[in-house]
């Protein structure tokens, strides 16, 4: 068959398919990612990153691009509509339990080229008040 057919149905992170410079995720709610846990924000320096709702509830939380922690502003995604968070932007998600989003980023965005800072606890405040 020349069609690939892969799912992920375990809680958090998994890649499904990589090819050439191109990674397709499956990212399904985790307890680390419940807003309540939320503590840190990361961005790509390397890769835009697309989000697109696959079930349930999932919010993104972006805060500029600068070297530090900006504005932080939600928004809570629809089915169906692809979300483009642009390079260097920080940014974290959480999601609802039962929901999954799709992710799609370039094949080598790994930690090396993706800075995870710690959020204050205003930051965290701010953060959760969004979320509501």
């Amino acid at each position: 068959m020349d069609i690939e057919i892969k799912e992920y149905k375990e809680p958090g992170y998994a890649p499904v398919i990589d090819f050439e410079s191109w990674r397709v995720a499956i990212l399904n709610d985790i307890d680390e990612l419940e807003v309540r846990n939320l503590k840190t924000m990361q961005k790509h320096l390397q890769s835009d990153e697309v989000f697109v709702l696959l079930k349930g509830s999932v919010t993104l939380f972006t805060a500029g691009n600068g070297e530090s922690i900006g504005k932080i502003e939600s928004v809570k995604l629809e089915m169906g509509k692809c979300y483009n968070v642009k390079k260097g932007v920080w940014h974290t998600h959480t999601l609802a339990e039962n929901s999954s989003v799709l992710i799609v980023e370039n094949q080598n965005t790994c930690d090396d080229n993706s800075p995870t800072v710690s959020l204050t606890e205003t930051q965290i405040l701010e953060l959760r008040n969004c979320a509501r």
